[in-house]
């Protein structure tokens, strides 16, 4: 068969795959009905042609290697760490003691984000005095 008409055929089947949903359907049907019937096909043809296992050896490894470094390149690639997770928690002036205190107060922690934003006020910054409760302003 001519190169000509190769291309031509391999045009006429890529654009027949993009466009018939059944064509489409029987081609992956009669690829899966090949594969079952010659299961061992790519163990015999890696163990012919060992130039092809070290080339796909080595292509693999430079893909794992380009897409680790896609990852390490991404700021959200780890979870965050906080040093104190959100919960409910007693503070307790520091006496040096175990002496019991009427001064304990139940606050509620909640670890913000950086850009969190607080209603419409872009670039709030959560205050002592927002969480301890105080009225307003000073």
């Amino acid at each position: 068969m001519a190169a000509c008409q190769r291309e031509r055929r391999r045009r006429w089947h890529q654009n027949k795959l993009r466009s018939d949903d059944d064509y489409r359907a029987n081609q992956a049907q009669a690829q899966q009905a090949w594969a079952g019937r010659h299961g061992d096909y790519w163990r015999e043809y890696r163990s012919l042609h060992p130039d092809y296992t070290v080339h796909n050896r080595l292509e693999q490894r430079r893909r794992d290697r380009r897409r680790r470094a896609t990852r390490l390149a991404k700021m959200d690639a780890s979870t965050p760490i906080h040093s104190v997770p959100s919960g409910t928690y007693r503070l307790l002036p520091e006496t040096g003691g175990d002496l019991a205190n009427m001064d304990a107060w139940t606050v509620k922690i909640t670890v913000i984000s950086r850009d969190y934003v607080s209603g419409d006020e872009a670039g709030t910054i959560l205050q002592r005095e927002d969480v301890i409760g105080a009225t307003g302003p000073p």
